[in-house]
């Protein structure tokens, strides 16, 4: 599916201007950036969700400081996810 979308980019590339050429090849870099980090950001999330309830699970007199430190730990990533989201607007 790549492959045919970069063929039809290089095909039409003729007919447009290099100007319009970059910036749309700079949105397609964005918006493929941004979904990695947004996959990688709820992959992250899920992991600590799920081992949370696992801990919670095996030690529930743990519960409690379990799920504070899985609160950190989803704000951490929510902050990559941020910082992810910043760099590609910059790129935009």
């Amino acid at each position: 599916m790549l492959h045919a979308l970069v063929s039809a980019v290089q095909e039409v590339g003729g007919a447009i201007d290099p100007v319009a050429a970059k910036n749309y090849g700079s949105m397609v870099g964005s918006g493929l950036s941004i979904g990695l980090v947004v996959i990688g950001v709820g992959l992250g999330i899920g992991r600590i969700g799920g081992s949370a309830a696992e801990g919670i699970a095996r030690q529930p007199e743990a519960a409690g400081t379990i799920q504070a430190a899985s609160i950190i730990f989803a704000a951490l990533i929510e902050g990559v996810a941020l910082f992810g989201l910043v760099i590609t607007i910059l790129y935009m």
